[in-house]
């Protein structure tokens, strides 16, 4: 067995054990509701169900209330026209809708049922999905063979409601014109003046063409050819899509059609394109080879004949993949958000725009992370984003929804802005507990250091910074470097309008900032050279100089090295009287809602005082999120059952608390459990000072509020907000070397807020 065959039988294997273990399929079912006791199944079931059941025959409407309709996509198939198998039948295609089912629910939290027929009757075909409106939301037509599946798209359009979408022309369609359009930019042309060959008359080449004739190409430059050559209307028999078509033409072979082409488009079979025929397309070709899994060229025979073409295929290990899924998950979730009664060209066309501008943006750090050492910079090279661009939710479900209520297709029409906001959350998470903090730093101005600003992530951070906020970001880093960065990841930031540099080697405060250093630290052994070597190099105790000094606001660090070396630094040089760490306090965002951990890296074994001083502070910047906060003193002891050492100190931390008159629910000592089940701290404690479960937990000793920070973020999938460095007034904070750079933005926005506002 040779090396080739070896690594076909691997990924074989590989592919077989994925769809068979640990469970067999892709899919399953989750309730959204509890079950758990008969008060919920007399709810669910018999006789509450009944309710619903009424207001539905009453008004059809209400199903996308009561129901998951809302939400709900039907991919269905007959199996007649598979990926590149062809027919294989209804039953062999139930793998690949499964796989549908997936990217809908991944991409766009989309539900999806796979409905495989057994019907190749394209009217009964059409029928029995047009009787599956009362279930679903929308129709994801897949994978029917041409030109059935035109006829049974127009029967289910005609006769339903409801959106349907064959995702094999339109799809395809779509992000074809994306890339289309994009690389007409890249090459200073028109739709209007190029000509065009397709080889592939089937459901997506058609489909492809319309799409480019909406987008502005003339039909007159359009040529299309088929297994038996071009298309022409001397051939009897035509179905009338290709009838659309035909040409007065002698013209047979793709050999001679190609002559002057300024775009192929191939959706037809493996090496129907030779270079002889690159030869004799225009300048610049643009080749779109989109066969799979072997494309009608080869990038790199293209390459040879044309260094300067630009080429898209289907495959993902080439540049520029057209790929459905930059699609369809985002055009039926606008399309279901507004209840859509049909997908149409305006819908299409708004997708095909917001794609091909999302690839013209600067790359996110998701994606640059997903896509690690590809170069995701507007070109020949990037026409189109790639699928997991967390962006495309937001852009193109909203661009899709909008375009619905503009064409009078919406039956449900909402707020365009609270719409991308909610879309945007879905994305980041952190995005609705943290809008409140954006809206305090977007009122005001701060300038924001950042020590380590040669990183990736605090570069992207600046970008998001410009747009996100008014805040000033001062990079501490190198020219050369931050300059040689900013262009290696096509961020569209430059020095000066969105961003001051200070360089460590050669800035004109160099003497005042080691000087002030030096006075601060003459009497705690540093020495004048040791303190203009610290200037020189420690970018940390750099950014607290310049705090101190007032050239900045705000100091954000931490991206490398341990916390508590940074701690040091900004304690020799901020720390006063009035600012004092206090603790670090993480929010932790689990799918039950926020959860606030402290103290997580500052005093291993607190003092009641500190203890207390913490649970003040937590619930001060809790209420920066517009929660309520209630604290949970937590403890091995409980509510004085053991005098162990965690007990005392937070039995002493208590007093203190009580002591204070607080304007903020607490509770201690206790169990994390009891802290976070009410109902079991009833029959602990009655009387409990506060109902519902606690919010902020804050624990004896680091090693308890780091262990449990990691474990939720690991094992339940805890999103981090922080750490936020309490008790500085914001003067600085210190995050961990995992932050992302929308944990950075986060972070900024919690800089971004005047001293004198919170701790």
């Amino acid at each position: 067995m040779g090396s080739d065959d070896r690594k076909n039988e691997t990924l074989r294997k590989a592919a077989l054990e994925y769809h068979a273990f640990p469970k067999p399929g892709k899919l399953e079912i989750k309730p959204t509701k509890p079950l758990a006791n008969q008060r919920d199944l007399s709810r669910a079931y018999s006789p509450g169900v009944a309710e619903a059941c009424i207001d539905i025959k009453e008004d059809l409407s209400a199903a996308y209330k009561y129901t998951s309709k809302s939400n709900l996509v039907a991919v269905v198939s007959n199996g007649t026209a598979v990926l590149g198998l062809g027919n294989i039948g209804a039953d062999a295609s139930k793998p690949v809708m499964e796989g549908k089912a997936v990217l809908f629910k991944k991409f766009a939290n989309i539900d999806c049922f796979d409905i495989e027929v057994n019907e190749d009757d394209p009217r009964k075909l059409a029928e029995i999905v047009t009787a599956l409106q009362p279930t679903f939301g929308a129709i994801n037509l897949e994978d029917i063979k041409a030109p059935d599946c035109f006829l049974v798209e127009e029967l289910c359009k005609k006769n339903m409601n409801i959106p349907v979408f064959h995702d094999d022309q339109h799809g395809t369609a779509i992000v074809v014109g994306a890339a289309a359009l994009n690389a007409l930019k890249l090459t200073k042309r028109n739709f209007s003046d190029i000509k065009i060959v397709c080889v592939g008359a089937g459901a997506a080449g058609i489909a492809c063409l319309k799409m480019l004739i909406t987008l502005g190409a003339l039909k007159e430059n359009i040529w299309l050819l088929d297994t038996k050559g071009l298309v022409t209307l001397k051939r009897a028999k035509l179905n009338k899509e290709k009838e659309f078509f035909a040409k007065e033409s002698d013209l047979v072979s793709l050999s001679d059609v190609i002559e002057g082409a300024d775009l192929f488009l191939g959706l037809s079979g493996p090496n129907i394109l030779s270079p002889e025929m690159i030869l004799k397309m225009a300048p610049k070709p643009i080749i779109f080879a989109l066969a799979n899994p072997d494309p009608e060229i080869i990038p790199e025979d293209a390459k040879k004949v044309a260094p300067d073409s630009i080429i898209a295929t289907g495959r993902s290990d080439y540049p520029n993949q057209v790929n459905n899924v930059l699609c369809f998950p985002f055009i039926f979730r606008g399309a279901l958000d507004v209840g859509a009664t049909e997908i149409n060209d305006k819908m299409k066309i708004a997708c095909v725009e917001s794609i091909a501008s999302l690839a013209r943006m600067a790359s996110t750090a998701e994606a640059a992370a997903a896509y690690k050492g590809e170069n995701l910079k507007f070109g020949a090279d990037y026409l189109i984003p790639k699928p997991f661009d967390p962006r495309l939710l937001p852009v193109v479900a909203v661009s899709v929804a909008e375009a619905a209520i503009e064409s009078g297709v919406a039956t449900r029409p909402i707020e365009i802005e609270e719409y991308k906001r909610s879309l945007q959350s879905s994305v980041h998470r952190s995005a609705i507990l943290m809008r409140p903090v954006f809206e305090v730093a977007k009122a005001t101005f701060r300038r924001i250091v950042f020590a380590e600003g040669e990183d990736e992530r605090i570069l992207r951070t600046v970008q998001d910074i410009g747009e996100e906020t008014q805040d000033k970001p001062i990079l501490i880093g190198r020219p050369e470097v931050v300059n040689r960065r900013i262009e290696k990841f096509g961020l569209p930031i430059k020095e000066q309008r969105d961003f001051e540099l200070v360089n460590p080697q050669n800035d004109p405060r160099f003497r005042e900032y080691w000087e002030t250093y030096h006075n601060l630290m003459k009497r705690k052994g540093i020495t004048p050279a040791l303190a203009r070597a610290i200037m020189r190099t420690n970018t940390t105790a750099i950014g607290a100089v310049m705090v101190s000094r007032g050239d900045a606001d705000s100091l954000i660090c931490g991206t490398f090295g341990q916390y508590l070396w940074h701690l040091k630094y900004i304690c020799q040089v901020l720390q006063t009287p009035e600012l004092n760490p206090v603790g670090a306090l993480s929010m932790m965002i689990l799918e039950s809602g926020p959860l606030f951990i402290a103290d997580t890296q500052i005093n291993f074994q607190p003092s009641p005082e500190q203890i207390a001083n913490t649970a003040i502070a937590a619930a001060r910047h809790t209420k920066r999120f517009g929660i309520e906060p209630k604290v949970a003193l937590c403890s091995h002891s409980q509510f004085g059952n053991l005098d162990s050492d965690s007990g005392i100190r937070m039995r002493a931390a208590l007093e203190i608390l009580d002591d204070q008159n607080l304007d903020f629910h607490y509770e201690g000592e206790m169990h994390s459990d009891l802290a976070l089940d009410p109902e079991l701290r009833k029959r602990i404690l009655p009387d409990s000072r506060f109902d519902g479960p606690a919010n902020v937990l804050v624990f004896s000793n680091t090693d308890a509020a780091s262990g449990v920070r990691n474990i939720l973020k690991i094992c339940a999938g805890g999103l981090e907000v922080g750490p936020i460095l309490m008790g500085m007034g914001n003067r600085a904070h210190i995050v961990t070397t995992s932050i992302t750079t929308r944990g950075l933005l986060n972070i900024a926005a919690l800089a971004g807020t005047p001293v004198k506002a919170y701790g």
